[in-house]
């Protein structure tokens, strides 16, 4: 008697999770060398791109403790990263706030008139709040962002805020939780059975991209 044949199970593919949020100042600083290491990936290696959603909706002004928390960051990321300049014109020229939900929101609508604007709304974010003195967490500049790198301008405004954005921001906030991913910017290497923290290098791809390596031919 014949025994029905078992249908094979499909090794799942590696996925590189890369956690972020467009308004932290560590993960621009990282942008760079993270630019670098994802150009020599492997072709196998599924990137996902996970917003971490840093600070939720408030209309409050920033608290003094905040802004010299952030500006002391932004002079660390000068001092550690060579060539990474920030304007500090922000601080007397905006209304800072600790929100950077809307920011998250805008790369997830971006997102949804094609997957090349995920990157392309959070390289406007990070430019404009960096070096432009620009708020991010103000609805009217993230427009003026997707009207500059040629989204939709009705279909972005009705995504901005939506319900179902809203949603996909905290499922994206979940997975980071599960992942048990603590701090910004963060490379999490999840394979079948296991799960890798590459730790980051801001100034050099070279070592995260042989641990991924080693990793992947383990």
């Amino acid at each position: 008697m014949f025994e029905p044949l078992q249908p094979k199970m499909m090794p799942v593919a590696p996925i590189l999770y890369y956690v972020h949020d467009p308004m932290c100042s560590w993960c621009w600083g990282f942008e760079s060398t993270r630019l670098q290491l994802f150009e020599r990936l492997p072709q196998n290696l599924h990137v996902r791109r996970l917003l971490g959603g840093l600070a939720e909706d408030t209309q409050q002004p920033m608290p003094d403790e905040m802004r010299a928390y952030i500006q002391h960051a932004w002079r660390e990321i000068e001092q550690k990263v060579a060539g990474k300049r920030f304007n500090f014109d922000f601080w007397s020229v905006c209304q800072p706030r600790r929100a950077t939900w809307p920011a998250c929101r805008a790369v997830i609508a971006a997102r949804r008139q094609g997957e090349v604007y995920d990157e392309k709304m959070t390289a406007a974010i990070q430019t404009a709040y960096y070096t432009q003195a620009r708020n991010p967490s103000d609805d009217a500049t993230l427009i003026e962002l997707a009207d500059e790198i040629g989204l939709n301008h009705a279909d972005f405004t009705a995504a901005l805020n939506s319900v179902e954005t809203q949603r996909e921001l905290l499922s994206e906030m979940e997975l980071t939780t599960q992942l048990a991913v603590r701090s910004f910017p963060s490379l999490l290497l999840k394979m079948e059975n296991s799960a890798w923290t590459i730790p980051i290098n801001y100034t050099q791809s070279d070592t995260m991209r042989q641990l991924i390596f080693r990793i992947l031919d383990e």
